[in-house]
């Protein structure tokens, strides 16, 4: 629980231990859903080779291309004793033991520019980052985590070794301050912190960029292991945390309404084929078209596109004692924002103007939701 004002001030002047008032400070972890507990999009996606927009677990993205096939999902192995109920799962299913130059696959946190002013990058009192996560991997050896300053275009890249096979170690790797080039001051990603699991010599040939310094691809991921190479390989992560200074703390375990409040300013979903229950209400606005308003909570970050999985009468509006059936839902753009969604139903509905009703699923394979990621 969060300490008032109040119950910081008492326990300064009751000369309590800062270690204690430290630790009770929250929010200090930059990364949200760092123990992998939240999976709204589901917990297990397949046959996955290419793209950037793989979400086995919400915040935490696969980035991949030409570096073998996987299975990704949100697992429940964890290390012993340590807290923490889920993990990031990424299982090699094809292999490629022998990556192109263009090749990679690294998993990818982005971060919002606005939650980094407190840093004071780009100034002399820039401060230093600390990284800290659980890891367990059949493969071992060396590899390789980078923040990436997508508003200036600047690098630094620190290796960690995985010392033994399917066995959770953790890791800690402090990067120090960047005193050039500021963060923008906006919703938009700034950060981006990449966890690497294969790069061909595209990213590999230079020399490791260990300190702060302009984008050079070859230079990012140098010396890093192939966990692609053979499919025996398997990779899970949890407790991911970074924060401002140079020692890593105990990570910052959040109650779930809140963790799973973070998440949904960047995605939110509003059905996965429950047909038992309504999505939303809404109102025919002529013969062919229903209107609804769905209010977003919280507000996600930008206005977000549609995220929904469709088919031949997917969804079924309620009106006037009648059933009317329709496919998909369209966005309605200019009237929307982030704060709400106005949508309305596909041209292939029939009702009649100036009724109401309700909005519910009919398909298993339904699925709505809303994205705003960075």
């Amino acid at each position: 629980m969060a300490l008032s004002k109040i119950d910081l001030a008492n326990m300064v002047e009751n000369q309590m231990p800062q270690s204690l008032i430290a630790d009770n400070i929250n929010f200090r972890n930059i990364i949200i859903n760092g123990g992998m507990d939240i999976a709204q999009r589901g917990t297990s996606f397949s046959s996955i080779s290419s793209g950037n927009s793989n979400y086995p677990v919400d915040r935490f993205r696969a980035n991949l291309t030409t570096a073998g096939t996987w299975t990704m999902s949100q697992d429940t192995t964890v290390p012993t004793g340590q807290g923490f109920a889920k993990s990031f799962k990424i299982d090699c299913t094809t292999a490629n033991a022998s990556l192109s130059a263009g090749s990679y696959i690294v998993i990818q946190h982005l971060v919002e520019a606005q939650n980094l002013q407190y840093l004071k990058k780009g100034t002399s009192s820039a401060e230093s980052l600390t990284l800290s996560f659980w890891v367990k991997a059949t493969k071992t050896g060396t590899n390789i985590c980078e923040l990436y300053d997508a508003d200036n275009a600047r690098q630094i890249s620190k290796s960690y070794t995985i010392s033994s096979a399917n066995t959770w170690e953790k890791k800690t790797i402090t990067f120090p301050g960047d005193t050039t080039g500021a963060f923008t001051n906006d919703n938009a990603e700034s950060l981006q912190l990449h966890f690497f699991l294969g790069a061909g010599s595209d990213r590999t040939s230079g020399t490791l960029s260990t300190t702060w310094s302009s984008f050079t691809a070859a230079d990012r991921a140098v010396g890093q292991v192939n966990h692609a190479d053979s499919t025996s390989n398997e990779w899970y992560i949890t407790g991911v945390q970074l924060e401002a200074g140079s020692v890593a703390t105990d990570f910052e375990f959040l109650p779930h309404d809140v963790n799973l409040q973070r998440c949904k300013r960047y995605y939110q979903l509003f059905d996965d084929g429950d047909a038992t229950s309504a999505i939303t209400l809404g109102t025919s606005y002529n013969s062919t078209t229903v209107y609804t308003v769905i209010p977003l909570h919280p507000e996600m970050r930008t206005q977000p596109s549609i995220d929904q999985v469709t088919g031949t009468n997917y969804y079924d509006y309620l009106s006037n004692g009648s059933s009317h059936n329709f496919d998909s839902f369209g966005g309605s753009t200019g009237n929307s924002t982030n704060k709400f969604m106005r949508l309305n139903t596909s041209p292939n509905i029939s009702t009649t103007a100036g009724h109401s009703g309700w909005i519910k699923s009919l398909s298993s394979s339904a699925y709505l939701a809303f994205d705003s990621e960075l």
